[in-house]
């Protein structure tokens, strides 16, 4: 038999070296692409394509389907280093014969970790929204291409997990903006790029859609009220003596609620009011509903957000605080809301009082029972959980499942905490330390 003549290959040993190359570049430069595009921050591309910086709007379009960028991207580069794998091993076979495989495939390995894949992300990583500006043109018109063929890959993949139970939303994003802002925050504290002050600040506004109304507001226990029914005379002293600028006035009982008045109009009041019936006894037969403004209610479940724009859109800076059953439970104030994001506000006219945060020489902190575990998060930088109770004393009496003891204590959630006063049925003071 005559034998079949030998198959000539397509290139020459020149030709397939130069394709290797090629092929090694193409897998490097989506390597890179795909690394700069998923490192980029889209807040920042969001604001490079506003000022209409080139290939910025692409780079952002990209990167709103990840998947399908990273399927187009997976595709293109699977090719790429196949094929230039064939071709070693082809070229090797046929220039060192049988042994010249195993010589191609490690140099392959080599080539592909090194100058295909490491080398180009680390590149791109160092500098991703400037490389995704310059490759959203050809990436964008390659994932354009391959749309079809990844398309059919994902319907395959997600047809695979269906089968073994997992289902998969194609429009759920990982995380959501507020969780994803939040930990930048706190990684970028970490690594001491933001200050505690900072990040506090940051975290306390992006916080107020998820706290309500209740756990900032003043108990009611420690609200100040006029009586109107007392004499005019002393209303005034107490309106005058006290730090509060609002100050809500009840009739009867605390609970009854029947007007709020201003320092300021009820020093206009009076004066007016002195003014036309001058001499001794001129504040008899003065009625301070007369000039006390209508109470404004909000029910204690409102989240902190709505409340400050509720307080905006009113131009008023006080809501007295309601249960289910219209019972007053506290009053907050817009300053309270403030505080939650810039921490305390203090000026000239305010009460000095503890802030109820003694930090001891053995590490050790005496808190008051009233102190919210918020406040004492952020002076600690600990992470006290406060989802089943706003203060100290309510974590340890939801824990403890009783009103404990003075002398008595628990450890939980990582943290010692001893009972070192009790006031009738209210944890007066404990103290805290975490547990190494």
């Amino acid at each position: 038999m005559t034998p079949l003549p030998e198959a000539q290959p397509l290139l020459g040993p020149w030709g397939t070296g130069a394709a290797i190359v090629v092929l090694l570049l193409v897998s490097a430069l989506l390597a890179a692409s795909e690394a700069a595009l998923t490192a980029a921050s889209r807040g920042r591309l969001h604001g490079l394509a506003d000022r209409g910086e080139p290939g910025a709007a692409g780079a952002l379009a990209l990167t709103e389907d990840r998947e399908r960028l990273a399927g187009a991207v997976l595709l293109g580069t699977s090719a790429a280093n196949i094929v230039a794998a064939s071709l070693a091993a082809a070229l090797s076979l046929r220039l060192f014969g049988g042994g010249g495989v195993a010589l191609a495939a490690l140099a392959m390995t080599a080539l592909v970790l090194v100058f295909a894949q490491v080398m180009p992300r680390t590149w791109a990583i160092t500098r991703p929204e400037a490389t995704a500006l310059r490759v959203a043109r050809p990436i964008g018109l390659m994932v354009a291409l391959l749309a079809p063929v990844a398309g059919a890959a994902r319907g395959l993949v997600r047809l695979v997990l269906r089968l073994f139970g997992v289902e998969t939303d194609p429009r759920a994003h990982v995380l959501s903006a507020q969780p994803e802002i939040a930990g930048a925050i706190a990684l970028h504290h970490s690594e001491g790029a933001v200050e505690k002050e900072s990040r506090d600040r940051l975290l306390g506004a992006l916080d107020l859609g998820e706290r309500q109304v209740e756990e900032v507001m003043m108990h009611r226990r420690d609200i100040e009220m006029i009586d109107a029914e007392a004499a005019p005379d002393e209303i005034l002293a107490q309106a005058v003596n006290s730090p509060h600028t609002r100050i809500p006035i009840f009739r009867g009982e605390p609970e009854n609620i029947v007007g709020v008045i201003h320092a300021k109009d009820l020093s206009r009041a009076v004066h007016r009011f002195v003014q036309a019936r001058p001499g001794a006894g001129a504040l008899e037969g003065f009625d301070i509903m007369d000039v006390a403004m209508e109470p404004y209610f909000v029910p204690e479940s409102t989240p902190l957000d709505e409340q400050m724009r509720e307080f905006l859109r009113r131009r008023t800076h006080f809501a007295l605080v309601v249960d289910e059953y219209g019972a007053l439970q506290g009053l907050i104030t817009l300053e309270d809301i403030i505080e939650e994001i810039v921490g305390d506000i203090a000026d000239e006219h305010d009460v000095e009082t503890p802030a109820g945060i003694e930090p001891q020489p053995d590490g050790s902190v005496d808190v008051e029972g009233g102190v919210t575990i918020r406040d004492l998060n952020r002076a600690c930088d600990w992470s006290l959980p406060d989802e089943e109770a706003n203060t100290i004393a309510g974590l340890v009496i939801h824990e403890a499942q009783a009103i404990p003891s003075e002398g008595q204590v628990f450890s939980f959630h990582g943290f010692r905490f001893e009972v070192l006063a009790r006031d009738g049925n209210r944890l007066a003071r404990l103290r805290v330390r975490r547990l190494v």
